[in-house]
């Protein structure tokens, strides 16, 4: 008799007609048609009933201005591992609600309440977030595609970038849209590392995306731009020390037996005059001789492009 059901319970039998109706087979059943006037009363007594609704399969539903707050009760209700593409869930009250793992694609969360949800490892591709409330809503580490990706080869590995880099754009411009600066930022890198992962390993633009990323955060991580100042200029310091540089009739350069007071001395003048020059400043009071004055040309232009780069990435920083 099983195999001629259409619908199986979670227990392997066929559903009964109660279960068709309003039981496991309804909510959990891809075939069952759920576009029927009271849809939406019947997940919030059923969601208030206590039960879990992780898995229920609502692909296609309006649900617009659902109302699944758990009120009285600092945790939300259960909807993980939900299908809900292309379902309309505009207006809805989703404080709180658990959707990780669900697939939201081409989901119409428009002006939808989604402060403090779960849409870790979910589906986002297409979403409609437009006027939504997005206020502490936790989105996991990684997008679902971006760690798929990770598994996958080839074309399938190329596709899931691709993908993952539509979904942080769409994030990037929803969040900035709305005020929320902070993620925006984060999901506009995530955004950039996406785009360098779509070159192959044989192209140049690669590479030159991550020399971005690593000196900058593309723009993200101003703390890296000092990080890269500091690292020439304590660097460079070292290398002319071991090159030499001259401070009037005094040759600063390492030699065996020096005092260690003085190697210490030697070692200031030498960051002094790193620092000078990554600055461009050049006082003239200390000059390098030999092959520390290319050392010197290098840091010079290092340090006008890492400071011109610090200050489009604050400003960038500050104007949101």
């Amino acid at each position: 008799m099983q195999k001629n059901c259409q619908h199986i319970n979670h227990r392997g039998d066929c559903c009964s007609e109660p279960e068709l109706l309003n039981g496991f087979c309804f909510w959990h059943s891809r075939s069952v048609d759920k576009n029927i006037p009271d849809l939406k009363l019947r997940l919030e007594a059923y969601a208030r009933s206590g039960r879990s609704m992780s898995g229920f399969q609502l692909a296609r539903t309006d649900l617009s201005g659902l109302d699944l707050v758990n009120h009285g009760s600092r945790q939300g209700f259960d909807l993980s591992y939900a299908d809900l593409y292309h379902a309309n869930l505009s207006g809805a009250h989703l404080y709180k609600l658990n959707l990780s793992h669900s697939s939201l694609m081409k989901a119409d969360f428009h002006e939808a309440n989604l402060n403090e949800a779960n849409l870790s490892d979910c589906n986002l591709l297409g979403v409609n977030l437009k006027r939504s409330k997005l206020a502490n809503v936790h989105w996991g580490r990684v997008l679902r595609q971006e760690r798929l990706a990770l598994q996958a080869r080839g074309a399938e590995r190329r596709q899931l970038n691709d993908e993952s880099e539509e979904v942080y754009r769409n994030l990037c411009k929803t969040c900035e849209g709305q005020g929320y600066f902070e993620e925006a930022g984060e999901f506009f890198f995530k955004e950039m590392q996406m785009r360098r992962l779509k070159f192959p390993l044989n192209d140049w633009h690669r590479y030159f995306f991550y020399i971005i990323e690593l000196f900058s955060g593309y723009g993200e991580r101003p703390l890296r731009v000092i990080m890269f100042s500091l690292l020439v200029v304590f660097g460079c310091a070292l290398l002319y020390y071991f090159l030499g540089i001259q401070d009037g009739s005094r040759l600063i350069q390492y030699q065996e037996g020096l005092a260690p007071s003085q190697i210490v001395a030697d070692l200031r003048d030498c960051v002094y005059y790193s620092v000078v020059t990554f600055t461009t400043l050049g006082y003239g009071d200390i000059v390098p001789i030999g092959n520390a004055r290319i050392l010197a040309s290098i840091e010079a232009f290092v340090g006008s492009f890492s400071i011109a780069l610090f200050v489009v990435v604050f400003v960038k920083k500050m104007a949101r």
